[in-house]
């Protein structure tokens, strides 16, 4: 029975120049997609790059005006998205890299191989080919030669013959002509002899070529094809796997951008804007009533009705002043130009600022100080007296900045305490507004609150919760202790966890259930209840309340 590889020269014997050609080709394929590969890598690797560089130009740029804006949720999701797109880059980098590495670099070695491979294979049978094309050139050579001793001895034999019929020819001359014709049959039986030896000799070279040396050259260079093509179409499977494996990631992705998208709160970045804007004045008082008739009266003179006249509408004018545009002058280094709450926040920061300045000082001196010790334990590392001028530096730097600091604190502790005046003054005066209307506020007033629930609150006992809470713990001290417990009027969800480190607060943890007691009376903190041992305050920026509208006294918080 035939092999595959003998059926297989059988099949292609007289197209072994197409055979050629196809391999070749099959070579070009292979080049062409690895080609193609490479370029997809390009493409990739150049897409993630642009990504990189959109993401990078959007970002949070430091110590700008951007960062303030980060304090509204649509600005932080917005920075979750380019963080994630950030990301996003960077799997198309891996894709890059694992085409480049998995597909186009073994593909490029594989395919040197294979040429190589080739070019063996084909010059294999190229020397078969010459091997039995001379076999057949000596047979036929052989053939030729007795052919022509074959007609030499033919003729010498009919010479002698005519020679030996001839009477008048000598004896001699007869067996001269025998002799030849001897001769010449002798080298025609040589010549067939040597005939048949390279007739058995092609034949069996011929059987040879044709049954083993080219089917089995026939069959490598199929198994090299086969190979050629298997290694194309896993290439085409790594192909699809390289980006199927990311897409988890991708998928990820994809997700946080969603739940970047699904974290803003409109509400929340409207409160911040009441929190960054608002400007701590009272609303204007009602407008009084001028009475023009007075200039009828001849008991006043027309000198001192033009001086009322001009006296009321100061006074008109005075309180609405926070209601009417103003010249915009120069900025003060204490911010005095500011409205009060503004105020603060602008003190706040600027010392929030300059302790940041302190601190990064202090760190210099320090390792400054380490420094210089081990130069003096180490004198061939350095002079420790060179260090002596950059410590004096620091040293009156950090003095000018701590100077600076209680400055500011002095301001600071300054516009808190107005603040805090006019916010008992306000309540004092709202509770005597509601109680003569008998009505209720409609809104919670967030106006006295250190600062919104997006992390920068702070409990400073230097600011004006500690002094709320000394004042307000020792005036509900009593009430604590003689009266009976205050009945609930609704209940709250933590929205932010709360350390009540002060006097007077109580934490609380985020999502926890508490019941309310005492409504915010305008200061930004309201009365809560755990279980019957544990009360205090907390701040009402940070609870969503749920008010029984039935109890006596119970706001509507929008």
């Amino acid at each position: 029975m035939l092999t595959f590889g003998l059926m297989f020269f059988c099949l292609l014997q007289d197209q072994f120049d197409n055979l050629e050609k196809h391999t070749q080709w099959g070579i070009e394929f292979l080049e062409r997609y690895t080609k193609f590969v490479k370029e997809r890598s390009e493409i990739e690797l150049s897409y993630a790059k642009q990504i990189r560089n959109l993401s990078k130009k959007y970002q949070l740029k430091k110590n700008s005006k951007e960062e303030e804006e980060f304090k509204y949720s649509t600005c932080r999701a917005f920075l979750m998205t380019l963080n994630e797109l950030n990301d996003y880059a960077g799997q198309h980098e891996v894709i890059a890299e694992n085409l480049s590495t998995q597909i186009t670099a073994e593909l490029s070695r594989y395919t040197q191989e294979l040429k190589a491979e080739r070019k063996s294979h084909f010059h294999d049978g190229r020397r078969a080919q010459q091997y039995i094309e001379n076999s057949w050139k000596q047979l036929e050579s052989s053939k030729r030669r007795f052919e022509r001793d074959c007609k030499e001895a033919d003729r010498a034999q009919h010479y002698f013959d005519k020679m030996d019929a001839d009477i008048n020819v000598t004896k001699a001359d007869v067996e001269k002509a025998k002799q030849q014709a001897q001769m010449r049959h002798q080298v025609a039986e040589d010549s067939k002899n040597e005939y048949l030896t390279y007739l058995q000799k092609f034949n069996k070279d011929q059987h040879e070529h044709y049954y083993t040396l080219i089917p089995h050259i026939f069959q490598r260079i199929q198994e090299m094809e086969e190979r050629r093509v298997g290694r194309v179409r896993e290439s085409m499977r790594v192909y699809t796997e390289v980006e199927r494996k990311v897409l988890p990631i991708v998928s990820k992705c994809l997700d946080g951008m969603t739940k970047a998208a699904e974290s803003i709160e409109p509400k929340m970045d409207s409160k911040q804007v009441v929190e960054s804007y608002k400007s701590g004045f009272e609303p204007p008082g009602d407008v009084e009533f001028e009475d023009y008739s007075v200039s009828m009266k001849r008991a006043v003179s027309e000198s001192s009705f033009l001086n009322a006249r001009g006296e009321s509408r100061r006074r008109s004018r005075s309180k609405l002043w926070p209601l009417l545009k103003r010249n915009k002058g120069t900025g003060q280094e204490d911010y005095s130009h500011l409205p009060p709450e503004q105020r603060r926040k602008k003190l706040q920061a600027k010392l929030n600022d300059i302790n940041k300045d302190i601190q990064k000082e202090m760190d210099q001196r320090d390792a400054l100080t380490k420094m210089k010790d081990v130069y003096i334990k180490n004198p061939h590392l350095g002079d420790p007296d060179s260090i002596d001028p950059r410590l004096e530096e620091i040293t009156q730097s950090l003095e000018k900045l701590q100077l600076e600091a209680h400055k500011f604190e002095g301001w600071l502790t300054e516009v808190e305490r107005k603040l805090l005046e006019k916010g008992s003054e306000s309540q004092r005066t709202q509770s005597s507004h509601f109680d003569s209307q008998g009505n209720t506020p409609l809104t919670n007033n967030y106006g006295q609150n250190r600062e919104s629930p997006d992390g920068s609150y702070t409990e400073d006992p230097s600011t004006e919760t500690t002094m709320q809470f000394k004042s307000r713990s020792t005036e509900f001290d009593d009430e604590f202790d003689d009266e009976e417990p205050l009945p609930t009027i609704g209940t709250c969800k933590a929205l932010y966890p709360f350390e009540g480190q002060n006097e007077g607060t109580i934490s609380m943890a985020e999502s926890e259930m508490l019941y309310v007691i005492e409504e915010d009376k305008g200061d930004g903190w309201t009365r809560v209840r755990r279980n019957e041992d544990e009360e205090g305050y907390v701040p009402t920026s940070y609870i969503k309340l749920f008010l029984d509208m039935n109890a006596k006294g119970a706001k509507t918080y929008i």
